[in-house]
C-alpha cells in the first residue's frame, strides 16, 4: 500500500521511479554493471544474493522479482525458499555458502563482519574480486529494499507468480546458458528507456 497520497493505492516500483525520477538513470546503470557485468560470480549467483538479501529484509517485492531472475538463470524452484529456511542445508554449491553467509551478515549485522567472514570466502576458492562483487550486490539490495519498503511498494505476488510459472516452462539448459549470453547486457537501462527515465 502506498505511503504517499500522490501514488496509486497499489504502488509499483515503476510508479515511484516515474514520480521521483532524480538519480534513477545512474542507479539503473549501476544495476547493469553489478548484476550483468563481468564477474567471478555468475549472473544467477548474483541474482540469488539479491533474492536472499531481500528475503532477510522482508522486502517481498524484491524477493519475488529476483527469485524470478535467479530461476531465469538456472536455479531450481526449491532453492530460494530453502535458503530462507536454512542456509547451511540449502541445495546450493558449497562454494557459494560463505558468500551468502557474508551477504546475510552484512545485511543484518554489518558492524559484526570480520576478516574471518572474508577468509571463508577466499578459502572456498573465490578471489578478492568475488568478495567485492558480492559486497556490491548486497549493498545495492539493502538500498533498493529500503526504497521499496519505505515507499509502500506492493509485493505483486500475483504478477511474479505468473512470471515464475512462465520461467519454469523454459528448458533449464537454456536458462543456464543465459549466464554467459547476458554478460554485458543493459537490461536495467532498457527498462529505464521504456519508462521514459533514460534517453534511448
Amino acid at each position: 500500500m502506498s505511503f504517499l497520497p500522490s501514488l496509486p493505492r497499489r504502488t509499483n516500483l515503476t510508479d515511484v521511479m516515474k514520480a521521483f525520477p532524480l538519480a534513477w538513470e545512474p542507479m539503473l546503470d549501476f544495476h547493469d554493471v553489478v548484476l550483468r557485468g563481468e564477474s567471478p560470480l555468475s549472473i544467477g549467483e548474483r541474482e540469488l544474493i539479491a533474492a536472499y538479501v531481500s528475503a532477510l529484509n522482508q522486502c517481498h517485492f524484491c524477493y519475488n522479482a529476483h527469485r524470478v531472475y535467479a530461476e531465469s538463470y538456472g536455479y531450481a524452484p526449491e532453492v530460494c525458499p530453502a535458503l530462507i529456511d536454512d542456509l547451511a542445508s540449502a541445495p546450493i554449491d558449497d562454494r557459494l555458502r560463505p558468500v551468502l553467509a557474508y551477504a546475510g551478515k552484512l545485511t543484518l549485522n554489518p558492524a559484526q563482519v570480520t576478516e574471518a567472514d572474508i577468509a571463508a570466502i577466499l578459502a572456498a576458492g573465490w578471489d578478492e574480486r568475488a568478495v567485492a562483487d558480492a559486497n556490491k550486490v548486497t549493498a545495492l539490495f539493502n538500498y533498493m529494499n529500503r526504497v521499496i519498503l519505505g515507499m509502500g511498494v506492493d509485493d505483486f505476488e500475483d504478477y511474479y507468480g505468473r512470471r515464475l510459472a512462465a520461467v519454469r516452462e523454459q528448458p533449464v539448459e537454456q536458462r543456464r546458458a543465459a549466464n554467459t549470453a547476458d554478460i554485458g547486457s543493459q537490461h536495467y537501462r532498457k527498462f529505464g528507456v521504456q519508462l521514459g527515465l533514460v534517453a534511448a
